[in-house]
């Protein structure tokens, strides 16, 4: 299936708008995560631990808007929008990923 983040698919001509194929994925940190993050923000660098965490997120939305447009019919997925945010309070930490797109058939 091909997912974009463009409005069009070159070389292909677009039937028919389907619908949103969208999805929300949250996921929590954990303690071990959250202290290393915190000795990367005082001495700087990218934290690996949360960095991973938000790479199979994203993963994890992509997988399950294919699986929605799949199961509405839909060749392609146009328009790809995809927000990251931290949910967070007290002592918790919790990422989210919203992604949202037009699910498509193609000629």
């Amino acid at each position: 299936m091909i997912i974009t983040t463009t409005p069009t698919i070159e070389g292909r001509q677009i039937e028919s708008y389907i619908g949103l194929s969208s999805a929300n994925v949250v996921v929590g940190t954990n303690v071990f995560s959250d202290f290393f993050a915190s000795i990367t923000d005082v001495l700087g660098g990218r934290s690996s631990s949360y960095q991973n965490k938000l790479d199979k997120t994203y993963k994890t939305a992509i997988e399950e808007i294919e699986l929605k447009a799949s199961r509405m019919g839909a060749d392609a997925v146009v328009g790809l929008k995809i927000d990251f945010n931290e949910i967070s309070s007290k002592d918790k930490a919790m990422f989210m990923v919203s992604a949202v797109g037009t699910a498509v058939k193609l000629r």
